[in-house]
């Protein structure tokens, strides 16, 4: 038998086995009468929640219930609702008030308010989730949900992170656990306490008329948040949220217009104040954004990275213009932590893992040449450890900066035109995390690891006070 006569007879046996199991009723395909398994159950805490913390929680928690209703707490927001009443009934989406308050009518939403309408998947997300009977079984709570009424507690003074004095002189701002306090600069007494979401404060900023506030942090590893509050009425204006982890370095464009932070998703960004809306978006560093500020007209954003880069970001177009500092492999000795601008020059002061402060000019004046560091100024004495953070006074006469080696720290001040070092403090067994000028720019704030905070006295050299975080808020067991 040749080849061909094979072929041919196993051809004619498959269409005979065919044949016999489709008589005997046999199915040669996947059998499509199953029924189809159901769809796996809404999971609240994977599904649902971070569609409520990145677009309704800023405005509907603790600090900000807008409409009486706290979104934080799935089970409160159940079983009480808001000023309108339950918002949420189980097992009927479509008589929920919370179903029409999200539902855009001609491509607009009631919310979020001020933003756009959510994209029809997360919409719905939450109508299956409360077909399903709204069940929060899967939800556990991380934690005491802290506001005014429920101020956090404290058995020790917590690391202070960020301090700054507001323009008009009247306030200080100093950081704590899940919330910043004010502080009243005539007598350092305890003026207000301003409690939200994030567990963890990393910078913190007055508006440049002193009535806002801008706060950086979140919780690691679930959510950043960028926070505004009003220093007088303590009320939260606004709250963002930004990425999965905490954000940094907060600052404010000199009109009061937007406000910048630097995130650890490598971006830069920017959001308008009055709108709530996101001007500036860049991508352009390779590891976490440290620190950010505004250039002397406002029209471009400067950022700082432990990818060991300062960027320059042209602010109406969100496009990137320049890299500062000298990119060569090596140049930078380390990851940059903190930047400031001149107060009336187009220079910046920055710091970071190599211990050493230094002046650089903001714009490019010679073309970009391999391994050049044009824009550098001056590099200042060298410090201890990693540079935490650098702040001008009000006229630019004198340069503050902190930091941190170990168990060990420093605070020094500078003459940055000349590069002369002007006042030192070695602080042992703690390290330095921030500064701040006074309005007066002859006082200096600086924040410790051991939740100490030493207010010093330039025209003196002397720590005029030591105050303890906990000796404004007290303590409990």
């Amino acid at each position: 038998m040749t080849a061909l006569d094979t072929f041919a007879s196993l051809r004619k046996s498959c269409s005979l086995a065919i044949s016999l199991g489709l008589c005997l009723g046999v199915s040669s395909v996947a059998d499509d009468s199953k029924p189809t398994p159901p769809a796996a159950k809404i999971n609240y805490t994977q599904q649902i929640e971070p569609i409520f913390r990145q677009h309704c929680q800023g405005c509907h928690q603790p600090a900000k219930p807008e409409g009486g209703l706290s979104m934080t707490n799935p089970n409160i927001m159940l079983e009480k609702g808001g000023d309108s009443g339950i918002s949420i009934v189980r097992g009927k989406a479509d008589e929920s008030h919370l179903i029409a308050e999200i539902t855009p009518r001609d491509g607009k939403a009631e919310m979020p308010k001020g933003a756009p309408p959510l994209s029809d998947g997360d919409i719905d997300l939450i109508r299956r989730w409360i077909n399903e009977g709204a069940s929060t079984e899967d939800w556990k709570e991380s934690g005491v949900t802290y506001s005014a009424e429920q101020p956090p507690p404290y058995k020790s003074s917590p690391a202070i992170t960020a301090v700054s004095y507001s323009p008009d002189g009247k306030w200080l701002a100093v950081s704590g656990f899940h919330e910043v306090i004010l502080v009243d600069v005539a007598n350092y007494t305890l003026a207000r306490r301003f409690i939200g979401r994030s567990e963890r404060i990393e910078d913190i900023a007055f508006s440049n008329d002193s009535t806002k506030l801008a706060v950086a942090g979140g919780i690691p590893g679930v959510m950043g948040e960028l926070q505004l509050w009003n220093t007088d009425s303590g009320e939260l204006i606004r709250s963002w949220n930004v990425g999965s982890d905490t954000l940094y370095g907060v600052a404010w464009s000199p009109d009061n217009q937007l406000i910048s932070i630097g995130c650890a998703d490598n971006s830069v960004r920017a959001f308008e104040v009055e709108s709530g809306k996101q001007k500036v978006f860049s991508a352009t560093h390779e590891d976490w954004a440290l620190d950010t500020v505004f250039s002397l007209k406002g029209d471009h954003l400067l950022s700082v990275s432990r990818d060991r880069s300062m960027k320059l970001v042209h602010v109406d177009t969100q496009r990137f213009v320049d890299n500062v500092t000298s990119i060569t492999p090596g140049a930078q000795k380390g990851g940059l932590m903190t930047i400031d601008r001149h107060p009336s020059r187009e220079e910046v002061a920055c710091g970071g893992a190599d211990s050493v402060p230094k002046i650089y000019k903001i714009f490019r004046d010679k073309q970009r040449q391999i391994g050049d560091d044009f824009n550098l100024i001056r590099p200042l004495p060298a410090m201890e450890g990693r540079v935490f953070e650098v702040q001008y006074n009000r006229d630019g006469s004198k340069l503050a900066a902190v930091s941190s080696n170990h168990q060990s720290g420093k605070i020094s001040v500078f003459q940055p035109d000349e590069g002369k070092e002007l006042y030192s403090l070695a602080v042992p067994n703690t390290g330095a995390f921030s500064v701040a000028f006074a309005a007066d720019g002859n006082t200096i704030a600086a924040g410790l690891s051991n939740g100490q905070l030493l207010v010093i006295d330039l025209t003196t050299s002397q720590v005029a006070r030591t105050i303890n975080f906990v000796d404004w808020v007290g303590t409990r067991p």
